[in-house]
């Protein structure tokens, strides 16, 4: 499993979902932060560490993105 910097294994498999869906619905990178911003919001005593700097990044690497604003 590839570690996206969370506290947990469900929070690491949590980015490993949203990566791939991400890949399989051809998403950009502001609709990926918007799902990850949403995540937070619902989650935040489990996945709030979502929306750290570290993670973001490691989601934006693992999607592939290069080029978009990223926030």
């Amino acid at each position: 499993m590839i570690q996206y910097g969370m506290f947990s294994d469900h929070g690491n498999e949590l980015c490993g979902r949203i990566v791939s869906m991400a890949h399989q619905f051809n998403l950009t990178w502001p609709e990926v932060y918007t799902i990850m911003q949403f995540t937070a919001d619902v989650n935040p005593g489990k996945v709030g560490e979502i929306m750290d700097t570290f993670v973001r990044e490691k989601i934006y690497d693992a999607c592939g993105f290069d080029t978009e604003f990223y926030i």
